[in-house]
């Protein structure tokens, strides 16, 4: 079946089964589906609203919010079991979320738009690696990563001492002729190093020994086992891909300001995250403590976010907030995701995603944050810096030559964007062309007015 009849079909599977689900409601419920719809959507606005005021109050009046938020998806259920509605709201449910699944399935971009292209390379001669042997766990030395990368004919460095200038490491062995730099560890060091590769236009590698690894996610590396990833070594491709830079500093995946970034600065979050965030939530959200943020965002001016995200390409944009992954990194844009919640009606508008006032999704060159400060902390690829205002954000397109092992588990297809004029053509069978999930012609991303 070819990409454009499987579309069709998609969406008149996910049409077909709302309308099931329309009907069911009708049959099985009658009058009273209108009431069992205005039941569930109180109680989500109600857990919303509630985990809005546990996260701004403190006790007690954030021990009742928590309370709220628990009792009343369970006063909704015993309401449903005592009218004999259970069954009909959990098929329904399903009925929905099938719906829903056939309609990404529908309007998922075509592999064109989101595969990153590679051109064939030759194998490094000289590569010098980096390993961190602290980083994920000790992934460096569970794996065996410096015996392996040797036999492959690397030179290794370990970071086993504090202190270490990772940048000197890199810049020294790109002298005695390193045709290729690599990094086994965490993001902020994968930053360090591929800003020596970019100023020496020399391939980059990386390899998954970090704890999260969400560069090497986007990069469709293998997170689980790290030595595939030395595979590059001997038979690898190459792609151009971009870099961010903050005040003079490269980043991977994300600068973060506000919320995040005041949080994870004080001293004690290393030892008690929960319970320093909890402490510390009350006063940032409602601007007791930190900088209050302006950020020129292109054409838009973000007044007064309490957080604030600025990513290496954007994040996709068919969750709540986008945060999930990023399907290309040679877009040469930064994506851009500000929060701004003052109250608990506005905490209910974010279930309506990026249509919400809260949530404002852009796509720019370039962000300037200003603050009522000098210096603000932000979050750079999950290490924490202060930095003097303006911090200037912008994108170093295809900046980075970064090396890839030829047989790697790639990056996952993303989801296409919920838009139901668009399902509603491609069910009637009109042709919708689709660019990265968005109808051709609808903008992803807003880029003017004050938010």
């Amino acid at each position: 079946m070819g990409s454009t009849a499987a579309r069709r079909w998609w969406a008149r599977a996910s049409l077909g089964l709302v309308v099931l689900t329309v009907l069911l409601l009708l049959a099985a419920a009658g009058p009273r589906s209108l009431w069992l719809l205005a039941l569930v959507a109180a109680a989500c606005a109600g857990v919303v609203a509630a985990l809005f005021w546990f996260l701004r109050e403190r006790a007690p009046l954030r021990w009742i919010a928590l309370a709220l938020a628990v009792c009343a998806p369970v006063a909704v259920g015993w309401a449903l079991v005592t009218d004999g509605l259970l069954w009909v709201a959990l098929v329904a449910a399903a009925l929905l979320a099938a719906a829903t699944a056939a309609a990404h399935e529908a309007l998922r971009p075509d592999p064109s738009e989101w595969a990153l292209p590679v051109a064939e390379a030759p194998a490094p001669r000289r590569p010098f690696l980096v390993m961190n042997p602290r980083s994920g766990g000790g992934k460096v030395i569970r794996f065996r990563l410096r015996e392996r990368a040797e036999e492959l004919g690397a030179e290794v460095a370990l970071l086993d001492r504090p202190g270490t200038d990772v940048q000197q490491l890199a810049r020294e062995a790109v002298a005695r002729g390193a045709d290729l730099l690599g990094v086994a560890g965490g993001d902020g060091t994968q930053a360090l190093v591929a800003q020596v590769a970019a100023e020496h236009d020399v391939p980059f590698l990386v390899v998954s020994a970090g704890t999260r690894n969400h560069f090497a996610l986007d990069l469709g590396l293998d997170r689980d086992d790290p030595t595939r990833c030395l595979d590059a070594l001997r038979d690898g491709v190459e792609a151009r891909i971009d870099l961010g830079e903050i005040n003079g500093r490269v980043f991977v995946n994300n600068a973060s300001f506000g919320a995040y970034a005041e949080i994870v600065e004080n001293p004690a979050y290393r030892d008690d995250k929960r319970g320093t965030t909890l402490a510390a939530l009350p006063d940032v959200l409602s601007r007791r403590r930190g900088a209050r943020l302006v950020a020129d965002v292109g054409e838009v001016t973000v007044r007064a976010p309490q957080a604030l995200l600025v990513s290496n390409d954007p994040y996709e944009a068919s969750d709540l907030a986008g945060l999930g992954r990023r399907s290309r990194l040679d877009r040469g844009l930064l994506g851009v995701v500000a929060v701004r919640v003052d109250s608990a009606r506005q905490a209910v508008g974010l279930l309506n995603g990026a249509h919400s006032t809260g949530l404002r999704r852009l796509e720019v060159r370039e962000v300037v944050v200003t603050a009522d400060e000098p210096d603000i902390p932000v979050g750079v690829d999950g290490e924490t810096l202060r930095m003097t205002v303006p911090v200037r954000c912008t994108s170093r397109p295809a900046a980075l030559r970064v090396r890839l092992p030829r047989h790697r588990p790639g990056v996952r297809a993303p989801r296409g964007r919920l838009h139901w004029a668009t399902l509603w053509a491609l069910a009637a069978g009109r042709q919708v062309p689709l660019r990265g999930g968005t109808p051709a012609g609808e903008p992803a991303a807003s880029a003017a007015g004050d938010a």
